[in-house]
């Protein structure tokens, strides 16, 4: 347990800050259950990852590479399957949606949980910023790809962050969206998790009833996710970590509360925060934003190459 759980109860779902995904999954028997999670190589993805093939589940293990991929699910679980999923290239993650719809069976749930932070100086991909591009665009199309196979009640869990309140003020900039007007490192995160939310938000009002997407916010958590911080950032972080910083259990576990708990199968474009439905930004909660830009990454993908 983290030192800041000894600070902070449990909320209304019976679960809180110091959660673990052990604890939130604790007697749920998921044989037969298919979950692809994206970035499970490491961090909480791993955690993530690790815990539903405990509970039985079959995991199918998004990485960067299939090489990555196929050593995860290898040390993972029998069951488990390996395959690469680069979000930043969409010919790989077209061939991933061909890889797992060609395996003709049903998927219990999505989670993605993948992502990059705070670059330090612009990058662009296809002519996008990559943070937005990356983190939203490379799971716009994964899950559109994949909504056939989702089983009747089947779960989308999205990673965002809190850091979303750190978008831009029109929350996502459609004028600017190469992130060459005045690009910052995390005013630039900010929207990318802010679409993130809003992709979401807006999934769920066009799924059927029974199935489900939600947003997550993991918590401030000590992976290799901040690595392009400045080093004296990255130092700080890892002095504090064991005072202000969640674990990885306890980081993984609202994405999987959110995945597999019978109790989040009826929270439809909620933003979730440890374990607890939460109350995101106003942009967070703006329809017609995240209408906008539904239709906006829809014309993005359908002119990619």
């Amino acid at each position: 347990m983290s030192f800041g759980a000894l600070f902070r109860g449990k909320g209304k779902s019976g679960y809180g800050y110091g959660s673990t995904a052990e604890d939130v999954s604790d007697g749920l028997d998921l044989s037969g259950r298919r979950y692809l999670v994206t970035g499970s190589n490491s961090g909480i993805g791993a955690e993530t990852a690790r815990v539903l093939a405990l509970r039985g589940a079959t995991v199918l293990c998004g990485a960067r590479s299939q090489a990555k991929a196929d050593e995860t699910a290898k040390a993972l679980s029998p069951l488990a399957i390996g395959v690469a999923c680069e979000l930043s290239e969409p010919a790989s993650v077209r061939a991933c949606v061909t890889m797992v719809r060609a395996q003709n069976e049903p998927l219990d749930g999505i989670i993605c949980n993948a992502g990059i932070m705070a670059l330090p100086k612009l990058e662009q991909k296809h002519g996008y910023e990559l943070q937005f591009f990356t983190n939203h665009v490379g799971h716009f199309i994964l899950v559109t790809g994949l909504l056939d196979p989702l089983t009747p009640s089947g779960r989308v869990v999205v990673l965002s962050s809190a850091a979303h309140t750190a978008a831009p003020s029109a929350g996502i900039e459609f004028d600017n969206l190469s992130g060459a007007r005045d690009y910052t490192a995390w005013r630039a995160y900010g929207q990318a998790k802010l679409a993130n939310l809003l992709f979401a938000r807006e999934l769920a009002k066009r799924m059927p009833s029974a199935q489900t997407a939600n947003a997550v916010h993991p918590g401030v958590i000590a992976t290799n996710l901040g690595r392009h911080m400045p080093g004296w950032m990255q130092t700080i972080l890892g002095v504090t970590a064991p005072i202000f910083l969640k674990s990885i259990p306890e980081g993984a576990a609202t994405q999987t509360w959110a995945a597999v708990h019978p109790a989040t199968a009826a929270l439809r474009g909620e933003y979730l925060a440890d374990c607890n439905v939460s109350t995101s930004s106003a942009l967070g909660r703006d329809d017609a934003l995240a209408a906008k830009l539904w239709a906006e990454t829809e014309k993005i993908v359908a002119a990619l190459p």
